[in-house]
């Protein structure tokens, strides 16, 4: 059982809090800026005390886990004392390995979740990937470990592997996210129901996975099809800055169909 503190309570915390203690583990100390959201996730982790001082030089753990946003990992750094040679990860997907080199009495590592976390779904973590990195043989082991218990994809992911998952990762998923919620907006505004896409989606999906993306772009930016892409442009009249985001996307998608033209055929239909 190892002993581990949790510096932060936001969407990332609220779902590794509980996964490792289901996993066996101790989470005595949670730190927030905001006592309340602190409280929040304490009162889920047994006998954890909820907490917004950063003195934790008394607070000795096998492992401190910067949950925090990205922009607040190097502040949290700069203000927060650990113990000398104290094991500190953070989980986030841009920040470097790096951020711990002017703390040379730290140990430093990286825990990131590949996944979009959201306080109403509880996510499954046997099924999502964690990347490890660290400085130390001994912290990567115990990082490696750590993670082989939550998850069944666990792998060594250096920081310029990682930031580049990372920049994937948004275009996977952040902004397809907005995509559809532009479309959901589109569909109630023309009285229709949003779950007609979901066929249309899980499919795009699906596909996606079994061939190189690019080779199976459909839809009338990939045919050229300017009589419908003059169309849909004037249906965007009253939301220029979703038509300019629809000229922006349908540009990429010509180039890029284009460059594959010898692998696409097009879709008839969409």
């Amino acid at each position: 059982m190892l002993n581990i503190v949790l510096l932060g309570a936001g969407r990332v915390a609220s779902q590794l809090g509980p996964a490792l203690v289901r996993a066996g583990h101790r989470v005595p100390y949670v730190w927030s800026r905001t006592l309340a959201s602190a409280q929040v996730l304490a009162e889920a982790l047994p006998g954890a005390e909820a907490g917004t001082g950063l003195d934790l030089s008394d607070r000795r753990a096998d492992l401190y886990l910067i949950a925090a946003p990205d922009a607040a990992v190097p502040a949290l750094l700069a203000e927060a004392r650990f113990p000398t040679t104290a094991l500190v990860a953070h989980t986030s997907g841009a920040v470097p390995l790096a951020v711990f080199a002017p703390y040379a009495g730290l140990r430093g590592g990286v825990f990131y979740p590949l996944q979009t976390f959201s306080l109403e779904r509880q996510v499954n973590w046997q099924t999502v990937p964690l990347c490890i990195e660290a400085a130390d043989a001994a912290a990567e082991a115990m990082l490696l470990g750590l993670a082989h218990e939550l998850s069944q994809q666990v792998a060594r992911v250096a920081t310029p592997q990682r930031q580049a998952l990372h920049v994937a990762a948004v275009f996977a998923c952040n902004f397809p996210n907005h995509l559809l919620g532009i479309s959901h907006t589109l569909l109630t505004e023309a009285g229709l129901s949003f779950a007609l896409l979901e066929p249309l989606v899980r499919e795009t999906i699906d596909k996606a996975f079994q061939h190189p993306p690019f080779t199976v772009q459909t839809g009338p930016a990939a045919r050229h099809d300017e009589p419908t892409l003059v169309r849909h442009q004037a249906a965007l009249a009253e939301h220029p800055e979703w038509l300019q985001l629809y000229k922006s996307l349908t540009d990429s998608v010509k180039a890029q169909t284009v460059a594959t033209a010898p692998n696409n055929q097009g879709d008839v239909q969409l």
